[in-house]
């Protein structure tokens, strides 16, 4: 049986990309947890590699917050900021093959058992529940009108989930779960401007994996997203995001089978991108 491995975040990484793929066992397989794109030296390279790679049937690649950013800007619904590395596949013979490859990835993956998203899952999600909504944003994204939805998507309204939310309103709650969260509260009302480690959250907020009684303590899941945490492992919950565009390393962790010790799981690190403003 082939191993799997989840990738953090590349950023547009594509030589530290490359690099991994080197290290990583030639027949296993890679699921990439999101923020494919931006701010790395090479986001149009890394996104070819990825394209290359699922098309193979090799890897399957989670939607992250900056791949929506892209998708946005790209729709002409916002314009790039100073840190965006963007441009190259803005001008690509290949765009909007690209842009449609992006439009067409999950949300969320699981198998069951262990489950992957970009950045979290709010407390009073299960596992089936965090499916179901992530397929809500999907099928939205695959319409022909899919410009409506990122002409909707951004704000921090609602910041709660309720059974009640529909049309954008529900989308965007779902969307910002599980592309932006980092700290709510134990009832599951989210907070987006805290960025830092976990004792760094407003008062009243915990980091999302730590709120008591949440649906999915039982699942194993890999997640992006927050790279001042590093590599994390704590409470059935792993953070992949170790800072590669940061001048920090891509890091790949294997994703366990059945019967396998989730202590003894392989860890696969190469160097990040050193930007040469960055000392």
């Amino acid at each position: 049986m082939s191993k799997i491995y989840a990738v953090g975040d590349v950023q547009g990484c594509a030589p530290s990309l490359k690099s991994l793929i080197k290290k990583v066992p030639a027949k296993s397989n890679l699921i990439f947890l999101g923020d494919l794109v931006n701010r790395g030296p090479d986001s149009l390279g890394a996104l070819r590699i990825l394209k290359k790679l699922q098309e193979s049937g090799r890897a399957e690649c989670i939607l992250g917050n900056h791949d929506l950013h892209l998708l946005a800007i790209d729709a002409g619904l916002r314009k790039p900021k100073g840190l965006d590395t963007v441009d190259g596949i803005l001008k690509a013979p290949d765009r909007a093959e690209l842009i449609d490859w992006i439009r067409n990835r999950p949300m969320a993956l699981s198998n069951g058992k262990v489950l992957a998203v970009h950045a979290g899952v709010l407390p009073q999600w299960s596992l089936e529940q965090t499916l179901e909504y992530a397929h809500e944003v999907e099928k939205v994204l695959r319409k022909k009108t899919y410009k409506d939805f990122l002409a909707n998507m951004y704000g921090n309204t609602s910041n709660k989930w309720t059974n009640s939310l529909k049309g954008y309103e529900r989308l965007r709650v779902i969307t910002n779960t599980l592309t932006r969260l980092r700290f709510c509260t134990p009832s599951g009302q989210m907070e987006f401007e805290s960025a830092q480690g976990l004792e760094k959250g407003p008062k009243g907020y915990v980091p999302w994996f730590k709120a008591p009684k949440r649906k999915t303590e039982e699942t194993l899941i890999y997640f992006g997203h927050w790279s001042t945490l590093g590599l994390l492992r704590q409470n059935n919950v792993i953070g992949l995001d170790t800072g590669c565009v940061w001048g920090g390393k891509l890091t790949a962790m294997e994703v366990p089978d059945s019967n396998q010790d989730s202590k003894k799981l392989e860890i696969i690190q190469v160097a990040g991108y050193k930007h040469p403003l960055r000392m």
